[in-house]
């Protein structure tokens, strides 16, 4: 029995992807693993996105692509974080396909004289990475030249997907249609090209192009409230109750006492921390579920230890019981988001320190 542990539906993870897939249609289907999947499992969640629909993945940085591949992945993988000044050749022999972000990460891989398949990202507006508007001729046209380089497309990310009807979107549209149509007044192919990410894949299919990029819905969900087409959230947060004891009204819990109770009742200890992910700044707004029932974490959160209180311990909760931080059966990512001032992309990668992954149902591995 693990006292912490994320665990990951895998049957979620199909359906999830066997449903943008179904919603993208001849779209070619990017799932985005980066961030060991959101804090999934890489290795294991994309054998289940493969089975299931997903065409294509995308990771940040080449470690996690070569871990992909070591992984058994074959489809093939962008990735887009790397620096012009990094060895690329593991990269390449296992057939990885790169990001160019700027006119330094294009001449060091027609230095490198090593044949690859890249894609070119573009600045449209997010002001982050991204090849400048002004080297757009100069980047193509070098790659262009470059006989051991195929360019296969053009891509940038949306700043404002999450807002629909923000204007930003369809300006960044344009700018990367003006990419595309550069590109190939130079000579490039560039069939697959890219913008949406979840937001833009669930709300603008006129801006699908060849392909979307989709991360966080593939875990099940939406980053938009009120826009859901049936995905199923497949991760929670699972620890173990350790202790459950008496508490007198006007006795205090947990460091530096900022909590204290108004009437007798029961507590519970919980085995989790900041030193796992749960942050100090969650205090008073994360409620746990225990059989069912949302309860509320009270006094400071420890390096190790929640303190949750029971009330009048109605339901008999006792030790052992599961106590869920967040997922089926307490407070989902999105509602803590919520409460915690954040957003549920942060909340699904909070789980680390000594939690451990638990997989359920999915193909046989």
């Amino acid at each position: 029995m693990n006292l912490l542990a994320t665990r990951i539906d895998l049957d979620a993870i199909a359906h999830n992807t066997r449903l943008l897939k179904d919603l993208v249609g001849d779209v070619l289907l990017m799932a985005v693993v980066k961030a060991d999947a959101y804090g999934h499992g890489a290795a294991r969640v994309a054998q289940v996105m493969a089975e299931h629909g997903a065409d294509r993945f995308g990771v940040a940085t080449l470690q996690e692509a070569i871990s992909l591949r070591e992984a058994g992945i074959t489809k093939p993988i962008l990735a887009w974080i790397w620096s012009p000044q990094e060895d690329v050749a593991e990269a390449l022999a296992l057939n990885i396909r790169l990001g160019v972000p700027s006119l330094a990460h294009a001449q060091a891989l027609v230095d490198a004289a090593v044949p690859a398949r890249v894609s070119v990202k573009v600045d449209t507006g997010l002001h982050r990475s991204g090849v400048d508007e002004a080297d757009w001729e100069q980047v193509f046209t070098l790659l262009r030249d470059a006989e051991h380089l195929t360019v296969t497309g053009v891509f940038s990310h949306l700043a404002c997907a999450d807002e629909p009807d923000n204007p930003m979107n369809d300006e960044q549209a344009q700018a990367l249609e003006r990419a595309i149509t550069l590109a190939r007044s130079l000579g490039l192919e560039v069939p697959e090209n890219h913008l949406c990410n979840s937001p833009g894949t669930l709300t603008r299919p006129d801006l699908h192009h060849e392909l979307v990029r989709v991360g966080l819905a593939m875990y099940g969900l939406t980053p938009i409230p009120g826009v859901d087409p049936g995905l199923k959230p497949a991760l929670s947060w699972i620890s173990r109750i350790l202790v459950v004891k008496p508490v007198r009204a006007g006795e205090s819990t947990s460091y530096n006492h900022t909590w204290t109770a108004d009437e007798d009742g029961w507590l519970a200890v919980v085995p989790a921390g900041y030193a796992d992910g749960v942050p100090r700044a969650w205090q008073g707004q994360l409620q746990v579920g225990i059989g069912g029932k949302l309860y509320p974490q009270v006094g400071r959160v420890c390096m190790d230890q929640i303190v949750v209180s029971l009330g009048q311990n109605e339901f008999g909760v006792q030790a052992g019981d599961e106590a869920v931080l967040f997922g089926e059966g307490g407070m989902s990512a999105t509602e803590l988001a919520e409460a915690t001032g954040t957003i549920n992309y942060e909340i699904i990668c909070r789980p680390t320190g000594r939690t451990v992954r638990e997989y359920e149902g999915g193909i046989d591995l």
